[in-house]
């Protein structure tokens, strides 16, 4: 079936047509017929780009000023017979839209119906930047296309396995009955997805596995994954804590922040902006929050940007080790998301004088991997070591082919906290 995979942002709508069935997921067959994105959503100079198979890629400009006209847009563009994929658009069969966040509401991908919406429209109080630009894509993608099924994915779903001596903070117990205070974790269809992907190079069964898989982008997070669960997440709460990433602190003293406000006298809203938009790679070097901007100053002597990079390689090994102690154990060490496909160095710095835990890095292999799918590790290292790019969308397709076949797992939490 020819699925339409929609992740819709404040200002922006990326979208895949993306053809897979049962068949085709098991045998990793699923074709991406279609790639594009809008930007700019509210402006007059909305930029509309999309690239298909055997056809040059092909970008365009106009005024869009929401959502439902960003959608339309798209639609028209796909069945172009000059630059788009489809026919009529009726040959999209459901769509499947990315949510950011499910809260504890949601521990799978599911079918949309109004108490669906409600309950997303409840997590957004967790996710005020995300939940609601997802729901507007929803919502003027059901315009268009009201007769198919649309599938809510959910970036925490896969996280909801982590048990409760992982997902709770150190706070008053009633804040968590309160207000659902806990680690929710981000990235978990990348983490899902190149997890069952490892599995497949690996040529071994998830759920025989223990995995660390590290998503490196300009948000960054790793998860320790247990037979194909997640057991525990370096993002939490939000998507600010864990590792160093291109404009976020990653993990801090908490105390640093009522400090400051009064040393500073800085507002609440300046310092959460100071702490997700001007830390990170980018405040520690005052360069840049983009890692090929680091590598190419470290390369020429600026010492912050070197100090940046180091800084975000150490935390790697630290969530390496501390994740290869929960599991007890690694079968293998997985890198995704644009610098952990990319960047050799920071995956030789990462990995470097692993031998402890029986990763062997192989050098020369990871200076050939420039971001395609394959091992880094020498063919003896006992823990294997790999790259597997990242595709999310892939992964929203087939979640869409589950729930309409009723195959969909769920991630439940494995304790219940009265």
């Amino acid at each position: 079936m020819k699925i339409l995979v929609l992740n819709s942002g404040s200002s922006s709508v990326k979208f895949q047509v993306i053809e897979t069935d049962l068949e085709r997921i098991e045998n990793a067959q699923d074709l991406t017929l279609a790639v594009g994105q809008i930007e700019k959503i509210g402006m007059s100079d909305s930029r509309l780009v999309i690239s298909v198979p055997g056809k040059k890629p092909y970008q365009t400009y106009r005024e869009v000023l929401e959502h439902r006209a960003a959608i339309n847009w798209a639609m028209r563009t796909l069945t172009d017979p000059e630059v788009g994929v489809l026919k009529d658009v009726h040959e999209i069969e459901a769509v499947g839209h990315r949510m950011v966040h499910g809260g504890e509401a949601f521990a799978s991908s599911v079918l949309i119906t109004p108490d669906v919406v409600h309950q997303i429209e409840e997590c957004s109080v967790l996710a005020p930047l995300h939940n609601p630009p997802n729901l507007r894509g929803y919502f003027a993608a059901n315009s268009a296309l009201p007769e198919v099924p649309h599938v809510a994915v959910f970036d925490t779903a896969f996280h909801q396995t982590m048990p409760a001596h992982s997902f709770l903070y150190g706070l008053p117990f009633r804040l968590y009955k309160k207000h659902h205070i806990r680690k929710y974790g981000f990235h978990g269809t990348s983490h899902r997805y190149v997890a069952f992907r490892a599995s497949q190079v690996l040529n071994r069964d998830l759920k025989d596995l223990q995995l660390i898989t590290i998503h490196l982008g300009n948000g960054a997070s790793v998860a320790a994954i247990d037979h194909g669960k997640s057991i525990d997440t370096s993002m939490g709460f939000t998507p600010l804590e864990g590792l160093l990433m291109g404009t976020r602190t990653g993990d801090m003293d908490p105390a640093i922040i009522p400090w400051l406000m009064a040393m500073e006298e800085l507002t609440l809203h300046q310092v959460n902006t100071m702490m997700n938009k001007h830390s990170g790679l980018y405040g520690v070097s005052g360069v840049s929050p983009d890692m090929r901007e680091i590598e190419e100053a470290r390369a020429s002597g600026h010492e912050r940007a070197d100090i940046a990079f180091k800084m975000f390689s150490y935390r790697i090994r630290k969530y390496i080790g501390a994740y290869a102690a929960s599991l007890g154990g690694v079968d293998a060490v997985v890198f995704t998301g644009g610098i952990g496909e990319h960047s050799t160095e920071v995956r030789r710095l990462a990995l470097e004088n692993m031998a402890w835990m029986g990763l062997i890095l192989d050098t020369e292999r990871n200076e050939a991997n420039q971001g395609g799918e394959g091992f880094v590790s020498t063919e003896e290292s006992p823990v294997k070591a790999l790259v597997v790019p990242t595709n999310e969308e892939r992964t929203i397709a087939r979640d869409v082919v589950r729930v309409l076949n009723g195959v969909m797992p769920t991630f439940e939490p494995p304790d219940s906290i009265s």
